[in-house]
């Protein structure tokens, strides 16, 4: 059971968080990643960097952070008792990215790692995220290509490991009010630690590092569609469910602010513009309606 090394883990994550940054810089070709450092009073901290105006991308920001506690909070250990009493160390890459042109999804990708000890008693850990896309003028074959890629980074650790991880974000993605997906889903895992400390590290560098070649093709793909008001309203309107999935259901937002995390990183999540708009529904056989009817509801992508 290789003792888990929390070093090595924070090394990865600093390095892919550069990694992803020039990744979308490229893809972008225009704006650049500006970043900004913060320190939390109860220990750790982060650096938060956020590309804005881009040509391609209306907003995109990828977090790095790594907070410290000497115990955890009340909302942890209700539904994890084990964890009372012990310190904690929390640290992830979460990225969020809102790009300006309809044709192109929105994508979010998380990995972490947490850790508590306790003096005298072995350290209790587990390591977890995963890749969601959420898009609004939906293509098949971006979607297909999607879930193909998250199959290909769980392959090599069992045959189960997609289906179930699909699974499970299907069912974490959804909007029980709305009744709906948050989009087409991905991969989502957390508490792994069924593997030992190795494994399970070498399945969460693989959802990070797969994350980019998973989404970058689509938006090569779509960067140069045109599209019109029509597009961009209905986009503004289908962002307001990302803000309403964070703010309401999102465990790592609520743990966050629990937390007292750094308010600004957390929120960095939500869109530069969004609207709502009071019982929309959208035009029965239009592209709008494609989206409701095709794509909001888990299915089998690869069947």
């Amino acid at each position: 059971m290789g003792m888990p090394d929390s070093s090595k883990v924070k090394a990865f994550l600093v390095a892919l968080q550069q990694q992803i940054c020039q990744g979308l810089e490229k893809l972008d070709g225009q704006a650049n990643f500006v970043a900004d450092s913060w320190e939390r009073a109860e220990g750790g901290g982060g650096t938060s960097r956020v590309l804005r105006d881009g040509a391609v991308f209306e907003q995109a920001g990828v977090n790095f952070s790594h907070v410290t506690g000497a115990k955890m909070p009340a909302s942890a250990t209700a539904h994890r008792p084990e964890l009372a009493g012990r310190s904690f160390e929390a640290m992830g890459v979460s990225l969020v990215i809102h790009p300006r042109n309809p044709y192109i999804p929105t994508t979010h990708a998380n990995v972490r790692f947490f850790i508590a000890r306790k003096e005298g008693e072995d350290p209790v850990w587990w390591f977890g995220g995963g890749f969601d896309l959420t898009p609004y003028y939906p293509f098949r074959e971006d979607v297909v290509q999607w879930h193909e890629t998250a199959r290909d980074i769980c392959q090599p650790f069992g045959e189960e490991v997609y289906p179930r991880y699909k699974k499970w974000c299907d069912e974490y993605f959804f909007l029980p009010h709305r009744g709906e997906t948050r989009g087409v889903g991905g991969l989502f895992f957390d508490d792994l630690n069924h593997w030992e400390f190795e494994r399970s590290f070498d399945f969460m560098k693989s959802v990070g590092e797969g994350f980019l070649n998973a989404y970058a093709p689509i938006v090569e793909r779509r960067k140069d569609t045109a599209y019109g008001e029509r597009e961009r309203e209905f986009q503004l309107y289908r962002r307001g469910r990302y803000v309403e999935f964070n703010l309401v259901y999102d465990r790592g937002t609520l743990f966050g602010l629990q937390t007292g995390g750094r308010t600004e990183s957390i929120l960095m999540s939500m869109p530069p513009l969004v609207r709502w708009e009071y019982c929309y529904s959208p035009e029965e056989g239009s592209p709008e309606s494609e989206l409701y009817t095709d794509y909001l509801k888990p299915q089998e992508w690869l069947a």
